[in-house]
């Protein structure tokens, strides 16, 4: 928000403030992606503030997927995210990806980045990691009509295969969205079966992945660590949402030994093209 936007917000009178503010957001979603897009996000927004009167679930069939999705309401992040990737399209910049044959989708929430891909690549196979016990139900809902095209797992990514913790309303605005994992600890048994990506490549029985999308919730502090460069070399393109400077920094750090294209969009980090650099030391490479 600009700092007009702030100084507005700030002299208002305060029954009038979340008015202010929310113009205020509209107007600035409007200057970022234009009428169309604004005025769609307005009206889904509206229709899940009107639908928490009469049902738990909307199902939804945007344009760029190919089946109807479901979607959770009464506070549910569920919305945010269709809007992120439907309305505001955050991952447009990987429309023009040839030959995407693997797709791996870690941190699915709910399926829609995952159905986005299906649809947006008609010739390519998809595996999806979810921890959360309801987004992967409502997950399993929606890529269901994507056959054998799409398989899901309810667990999560780590560095190394092990069990992890579960851990919900903690981080963020503690919404579905904002679930994470954790080492088992005094307080906590392991009962989220977790998978490095060299296993999950190793299960899809293929050499490449084409496009590695990742949205974890920090959890990219583990799986980028010293073991990504075992896997790394395997990888065309990452779409990344990083949580944090520590969590950019480990990310930049695995990938010091390849060259790449970068982008942002939105929240997300984008590389594509990913190749090696020549000669360089990789045993050398990882963070201390």
């Amino acid at each position: 928000m600009s700092s007009d936007s702030n100084e507005v917000i700030r002299i208002a009178h305060p029954s009038l403030r979340p008015l202010f503010y929310n113009a205020s957001k509209l107007i600035n979603s409007w200057r970022k992606i234009g009428t169309l897009p604004t005025l769609q996000s307005l009206f889904f927004r509206l229709v899940g503030f009107l639908s928490t009167r009469w049902t738990a679930k909307l199902r939804l069939h945007p344009r760029l997927a190919k089946y109807a999705l479901t979607a959770r309401l009464h506070g549910s992040s569920d919305l945010d995210v269709f809007r992120q990737i439907f309305i505001e399209q955050e991952y447009s910049p990987l429309r023009d990806l040839e030959n995407v044959s693997l797709v791996l989708d870690l941190g699915a929430n709910v399926g829609y980045s995952s159905a986005y891909f299906l649809s947006c690549f008609p010739n390519s196979h998809l595996i999806a990691v979810e921890p959360d016990n309801g987004n992967e139900a409502v997950c399993r809902n929606n890529l269901e009509p994507y056959g054998d095209r799409a398989h899901l797992l309810h667990g999560a990514v780590w560095s190394t295969p092990t069990e992890l913790c579960l851990s919900s309303g903690t981080f963020g605005d503690g919404r579905e969205w904002a679930t994470q994992v954790f080492q088992p600890s005094d307080g906590c048994a392991g009962n989220i079966q977790a998978w490095d990506v060299s296993s999950l490549i190793e299960m899809a029985g293929a050499e490449k992945v084409d496009l590695l999308k990742i949205d974890i919730e920090r959890s990219e502090l583990a799986v980028f660590g010293e073991s990504a460069q075992k896997w790394l070399p395997g990888i065309r393109n990452i779409c990344i949402e990083l949580h944090g400077p520590d969590c950019e920094e480990i990310f930049f750090n695995a990938l010091t030994g390849f060259d790449y294209e970068l982008e942002h969009s939105g929240e997300l980090t984008i590389c594509k093209n990913l190749s090696r650099k020549q000669n360089c030391n990789y045993e050398s490479i990882g963070t201390p």
